[in-house]
């Protein structure tokens, strides 16, 4: 779908799950359908997002559903949401921290639901944003951006995300930074980049080689777990002649899960999954960076802000390593914050390696940083095959340490496994 057949039809689904107000007790007409269990450490500090095929479980409709947790003998009902996709219908919900290690949850029938408070998805402006209790987390733009008045219209893009905020509202992301017009807060281009015979590039765009355009929401979500779209991305050539080719069809999914009114933390999932627009395979060349890319806040520089990467390595030694998630964090005015990157073991040239700016980058230590899975080696697409990249971020207010941010990439990379009891 192109951008103008969607604004002016204004076609755009909204899927608000269906989720429930908390009770202490379930109802007395509910009727047990299954039982969930999974075990934890019960060390766990941060909420553990969990997802499990809901046809596989039942078929019984959405309104008719309600998801308790057995706790010390008792039924707690707790919030979940239903998604329905081309392959079915998924249950979310999430694991609280609890010093308990078997945890056990029941899906019920019941006639009357109750109903969770919904996070918000709202279009403003050309930009989406995904908020809740009143908080906004982050806005997606998908209308064209254009860089500031004076400045080369080269630099426009679509289909990024600015800001990404803070539980307590500090923006972590930038744009129309003077040095490089070109990055746009969270975003995902590639740079080098071999496509009929030729090498292209959608990252530098002044170079006017190419382009990552918005093409349309495949869905826009809001429930009681997370909220979120998927959206169409097309990676465009710019070719010789004055025309344009569509090289790589993109669909990025994010989804912000709802965090619990005590928590200084957020979850931020973010999937590419990539494909050849055409017959013409892609090859992804070898390059110091490329791929989901976020230049930080103006407010960090090399004195207020630090970096940690799974292996241990600091801003110095980062740049080029390899690593399965990277924490960064500083001052954010009289307050501290930041966010941790990470990557999915099942993502190409996991564990990634990373770009890192210098500690002495623009003279002040600047801060951007980049999981760049072809940083040391090339990447073929293929024509009629898909390929599948999962981030997951952790954006906090206070500070992380290491242990925390192992362990929530430990929560993300390897979940508890469930054994479903009809």
């Amino acid at each position: 779908m192109k951008l103008t057949d969607w604004v002016n039809n204004r076609m755009r689904r909204i899927s608000c799950a269906l989720l429930f107000c908390a009770v202490a007790l379930t109802s007395v007409n509910a009727q047990r359908i299954a039982t969930l269990r999974t075990t934890t450490t019960g060390k766990e500090q941060l909420s553990i997002p969990m997802q499990a095929a809901l046809d596989a479980i039942t078929t019984l409709p959405d309104s008719s559903l309600q998801l308790v947790e057995v706790r010390n003998g008792k039924k707690v009902n707790i919030p979940f949401q239903i998604s329905s996709t081309a392959n079915g219908r998924d249950l979310y919900w999430q694991i609280t921290p609890s010093a308990a290690t078997n945890r056990v949850f029941e899906l019920e029938r019941v006639t009357a639901p109750n109903n969770f408070p919904l996070m918000q998805a709202s279009e403003n402006k050309g930009a989406l944003t995904i908020g809740d209790n009143g908080k906004e987390l982050l806005q997606y733009h998908f209308e064209t951006v254009y860089p500031p008045e004076g400045i080369d219209t080269a630099y426009k893009r679509s289909g990024f995300i600015h800001p990404l905020n803070t539980p307590s509202g500090h923006a972590l992301t930038r744009i129309n930074a003077p040095d490089h017009y070109h990055h746009w807060g969270l975003w995902n281009p590639w740079t080098h980049v071999r496509f009929e015979n030729e090498v292209v590039d959608f990252w530098n765009l002044k170079d006017r080689k190419g382009t990552v355009r918005f093409a349309g929401f495949n869905t826009i979500e809001a429930g009681a777990i997370y909220s979120g779209f998927s959206a169409l991305h097309e990676h465009i050539v710019f070719k010789k002649d004055g025309t344009e080719k569509t090289a790589i069809n993109e669909v990025q999914t994010v989804k912000i899960y709802k965090a619990q009114p005590k928590d200084a933390y957020y979850i931020l999932d973010i999937s590419s999954q990539l494909s050849c627009a055409g017959s013409e395979p892609v090859l992804l060349l070898e390059y110091r960076y490329g791929g989901l890319g976020i230049r930080a806040t103006e407010q960090w520089d090399n004195k207020n802000s630090t970096t940690l990467t799974s292996e241990g390595k600091d801003r110095k030694s980062a740049d080029g390593s390899t690593a399965r998630w990277c924490l960064t964090q500083g001052s954010l005015g009289n307050e501290y914050g930041g966010l941790e990157m990470m990557s999915h073991p099942a993502n190409y040239n996991h564990p990634e390696p990373l770009r890192v700016w210098p500690e002495n980058m623009n003279g002040r230590g600047d801060v951007f940083l980049n999981f760049s899975p072809t940083k040391n080696k090339n990447w073929l697409l293929e024509p009629g095959k898909s390929y599948l990249l999962k981030y997951r971020f952790l954006i906090f207010d206070n500070k992380l340490t290491g242990a925390q941010a192992e362990q929530a990439w430990r929560s993300f990379a390897h979940p508890p496994k469930l054994l479903v009891q009809k």
